[in-house]
Formats: C-alpha cells, sequence, structure tokens
C-alpha cells in the first residue's frame, strides 16, 4: 500500500494524520490561506476544508483569499449556505475572513454577499502587514478597472504587492491555458509596479511557474473543482499538481514570503520561499479594447 493510499483510507475513515508545517511561524508575520474554485458543495470541497481547519491548529490564519468561481450553479442563499456556508462553517466561527474575487461562474451579484469582503466592488484592495492586497475581476477588464489597477500600484508603499484574480495569465492546463489579452493589459502594470506575487484560478489543478519577468505566478483552481491530469509538461512549471485537491497556506515575514500548498488528503505538494528585492521594469501602458472572458464550463 503506497503513503497516499494509506493517507487516503484514513481520510475516510475520520482518522486525522498530523499536518507537517514548513512555514515558519515568525513572530508578528501575516498568516492566510488561499483557495480557488471552491463552490461545488461536494464532499471533496468540504474535505479541503477539514484540512484547512486543521492546518489553522498549527498555522493560525485569519484570512482567506478566494481565486473566483466560489458559487457554481444556482447563486440562491440555499447555494451560498451549501457550497461556502456549511464547508467553512468552523472557520467562519472562528473569525476568519474570506476575502473574494469573481470568476466567470461567479454572479456579479456575489460582491454584495457580506461574507465575502468584497464592500460591493468588482475590484478592491486591502493591507495585511506589510502586504498589499489587490483583488481584481478578470471577467471584464475594462479601461476603468484598468485605470484602478495603475492608480492603486503606483500609489501602494507595501512591501509585497500581491495581485489576485480569477484568470492566469500564465498556465500549462490542457483546458484553459493561459489568458494572452488579460496578460497584454495587466503585465505592464504589475512589472512597472513592482508587483510582486500573481495568484489564479479556472485551471482546475495547481501550478507554481518559474518566475516571468521577475513575478511570480501560481496557480490553484483545484480547491473545489479537479480536473485530474490536467497539466502539460512545461519547462517554465516549476511545480504542478492535477491529481486531488488542494489549498495554500502563505506566511509573510519581513522580506520573505513562505508557502506551502496542501492536498485534500493532508500532503504537503509543495513548498518553499519568495523573496522580496527584484528591480521594477519600466514598460509602456498597452491601449487595449476591454477583455471579456467565457461564461461557459469548459
Amino acid at each position: 500500500m503506497t503513503r497516499r493510499t494509506f493517507s487516503l483510507l484514513l481520510l475516510q475513515m475520520g482518522i486525522a494524520s498530523a499536518l507537517e508545517l514548513k512555514l515558519p511561524l515568525k513572530p508578528k508575520s501575516v498568516r492566510l490561506a488561499l483557495v480557488g474554485d471552491t463552490g461545488t458543495g461536494e464532499p471533496h470541497q468540504f474535505d479541503v476544508a477539514r484540512q484547512m481547519v486543521k492546518a489553522r491548529e498549527t498555522f493560525p490564519f485569519d484570512s482567506v483569499l478566494m481565486m473566483g468561481d466560489n458559487i457554481y450553479g444556482g447563486q440562491h442563499s440555499v447555494d451560498f449556505r451549501r457550497k461556502f456556508e456549511d464547508p467553512y462553517r468552523a472557520l467562519l466561527e472562528s473569525s476568519v475572513n474570506f476575502y473574494a474575487s469573481l470568476g466567470n461562474h461567479d454572479d456579479p451579484n456575489q460582491r454584495l454577499y457580506k461574507p465575502f469582503h468584497m464592500d460591493g466592488k468588482r475590484y478592491y484592495n486591502f493591507k495585511l502587514g506589510n502586504a498589499e492586497f489587490f483583488a481584481l475581476d478578470s471577467n471584464y477588464m475594462d479601461r476603468t478597472q484598468l485605470d484602478w489597477v495603475e492608480k492603486q500600484l503606483s500609489g501602494s508603499s507595501a512591501a509585497w504587492k500581491i495581485c489576485y484574480f480569477h484568470h492566469p495569465l500564465y498556465s500549462h492546463g490542457r483546458d484553459h491555458g493561459p489568458d494572452t489579452d488579460l496578460r497584454r493589459q495587466l503585465e505592464p502594470l504589475f512589472l512597472k509596479n513592482g508587483v510582486n506575487l500573481v495568484l489564479s484560478g479556472h485551471e482546475h489543478s495547481y501550478e507554481r511557474l518559474k518566475p516571468q519577468q521577475g513575478i511570480s505566478y501560481f496557480v490553484l483552481g483545484n480547491s473545489g473543482q479537479l480536473r485530474p491530469n490536467n497539466l502539460r509538461p512545461h519547462q517554465d512549471t516549476d511545480k504542478g499538481f492535477d491529481t486531488d485537491q488542494a489549498f495554500g497556506l502563505v506566511e509573510i515575514a519581513g522580506d520573505e514570503l513562505y508557502f506551502q500548498v496542501i492536498s485534500r488528503i493532508g500532503e504537503t505538494v509543495d513548498f518553499g520561499v519568495l523573496k522580496n528585492g527584484k528591480e521594477k521594469a519600466q514598460l509602456p501602458l498597452p491601449l487595449t479594447a476591454p477583455a471579456r472572458r467565457d461564461t461557459a464550463f469548459l
């Protein structure tokens, strides 16, 4: 019996194995979790949520970033309860804050749902410690939003500038791949204004890419949905995982950002550290038309 098969058997029996934490737990660090493409209401989403609760016992985080596709299918109160409130009830009752971005399966009215902390906005920003987070709406990247991104990034003095949204600028997933139109619009802004890290979902797997022009890109779209064997082998992929659901943990301490990605059965599938201190590239801004995203489930 393999280690993975044994871990899965323990999970099915309700026996929790101890999480092997790879993060340093430094004093006064910023600690958060990452999920993407969660809102199925299916058992595997609940399995991931239980692993998040376990992780929080040794890694006390108070914030969760959501990469979109928060609620699949119906968008009624019963759907929000079954696909968000029930899976994450233990975290919500412990005052953990979820900060959502919108995916192509999400109704824009989710911005009014208070537990998503969007404050009625399709895109917004907030600070935690020495980091500032920018949640964007990649479904419709119009000039108004691009101007907002430029203004907020250029005016930020945060040591860590982290952008997150649904459609990945870089991806080697078989189903969707990279959104090159969105990349042409956003990447020059990110390079010009010193963005350190970009997080996305949409592709139902996990991929950490080699830094692109000094920016780190992570795709985490398998916290609820999963497309097995979805990743194409590529030299620009530092780490990929496409055989089970997963979520991420992040710890920011000074000029270091530590990360750990954990599977539905509690196994660490990736971990490491990013260093702050790259030079900002100066590139002209693109003048492009608004980019609309697909709304069909592919």
